[in-house]
């Protein structure tokens, strides 16, 4: 059989070739350098914005394929090649992906929704986002959607994590008025009495729809219509809570040391664990404030207050960020990221939730920060790249 397939395989191959019609579509990539000025331009971060898009050759035309969520970025495109009176076919997939039908959007419908790299179980852990949160729907893939957070952060959410909605509903969720969960963690119940069956934990931050209120407990909806009673000295209204948050100094420290000991967990955002800057993050956004979600994006918000390690300019709720500097071969490295909180101190997510010192005499002395140190950005001043103030954008 083996020596059959060898001798008859180069003939039937040939005559394949010789009975397929239309051009060939050469599989190379083209027109790199047109795509990649747009994509600079437009999605600079794959993180927070998709653009990919590649271009290949059938005879003289170039066919545009990809996917992207950026309409302006796709007509840019479109219209470079046509002023340099390039021929092309655009098969550009745009997200929303048109099978998604009118269930564009979504809402997190878990205590803590884990946003992965990929469409599985098994890849990195991005980011996370916990009960509440609103998000776009781009596309799925079997069990899997990509999704994209308020912070525009792209990642892949496993169906469990979210309910997906119309746009007209999301509107309607945001206009009833609803809870959010003020306690580090805890649990919501079946009944109005905390000895009743538990429905599902829950941690700060977590924004559920109010339909009731029984003695001491709210009753709320899940984003999945589940029915359930939280403790109100757990929780507050969430306009009068909003309106009640402030950014204070004061405040954000005292945030930051009801998170003391917390593990240390890579792509972390809620009081689950976190990662260096999925902390920072998690401090403000209990304070109304929605941080940009990585170090490397944080670090280009707000004013800049020290660079050479003048301390003593430095305020409580100030960022510290640390790193590799840039040198005549390599750019800069962001890599870990702290909040002052006075005292010559800063906290952040190493390991567990610690604070460390500036101060070379002091027992908690980080020697090995104080090295790596870049600079110090104050977030509520100056640049509100990637910033959402709460008060100001009705996320909920």
């Amino acid at each position: 059989m083996v020596q059959k397939i060898a001798k008859f395989g180069f003939p039937l191959l040939a005559l394949v070739g010789l009975f397929s019609c239309g051009p060939k579509v050469e599989n190379k990539n083209y027109l790199t350098a047109e795509i990649q000025a747009v994509k600079a331009e437009y999605a600079p971060d794959k993180r927070v914005a998709l653009f990919d898009v590649n271009a290949q050759k059938n005879g003289k035309t170039y066919i545009l394929k990809g996917e992207s969520n950026l309409p302006e970025a796709i007509t840019t495109l479109k219209n470079n090649l046509k002023n340099a009176e390039i021929d092309y076919v655009d098969s550009i997939q745009r997200l929303p992906a048109s099978n998604l039908a009118d269930k564009t959007v979504g809402l997190v419908t878990i205590s803590v929704a884990n946003l992965r790299s990929q469409p599985k179980h098994s890849a990195e852990l991005a980011t996370q986002a916990t009960l509440g949160t609103p998000v776009e729907i781009l596309k799925k893939e079997g069990s899997w959607s990509l999704i994209q957070t308020p912070d525009m952060y792209l990642a892949w959410v496993d169906d469990g994590g979210i309910e997906p909605i119309t746009p007209s509903e999301l509107e309607g969720w945001k206009n009833k008025t609803k809870v959010i969960y003020t306690t580090m963690q805890g649990h919501s119940y079946s009944e109005a009495d905390a000895q009743s069956q538990v429905v599902s934990d829950i941690v700060a931050g977590g924004i559920l729809e109010l339909r009731d209120e029984e003695n001491d407990f709210y009753k709320v909806a899940y984003p999945d219509q589940r029915i359930a009673f939280i403790k109100k000295t757990e929780a507050d209204l969430y306009d009068s809570w909003l309106s009640r948050t402030d950014p204070s100094q004061e405040n954000l420290v005292a945030t930051s040391k009801q998170l003391m000991g917390l593990p240390y967990l890579w792509g972390g955002t809620s009081t689950k664990g976190v990662d260096c800057s999925g902390f920072t993050k998690t401090i403000y956004f209990l304070n109304g404030i929605v941080l940009p979600r990585d170090a490397s994006q944080q670090i280009h918000t707000g004013e800049q207050v020290d660079t050479d390690k003048n301390f003593e300019n430095l305020l409580p709720g100030d960022l510290l960020f640390f790193g590799k500097k840039a040198t005549a071969s390599s750019s800069e490295r962001v890599i870990h990221v702290g909040m002052w909180i006075g005292n010559n101190e800063f906290i952040h997510s190493a390991g567990r939730v610690k604070i460390s010192s500036v101060d070379k005499d002091a027992p908690n002395y980080d020697a090995y920060n104080l090295n790596r140190y870049l600079r110090t950005k104050r977030p509520l001043n100056g640049s509100t790249e990637g910033l959402i103030n709460l008060k100001k954008t009705p996320v909920f």
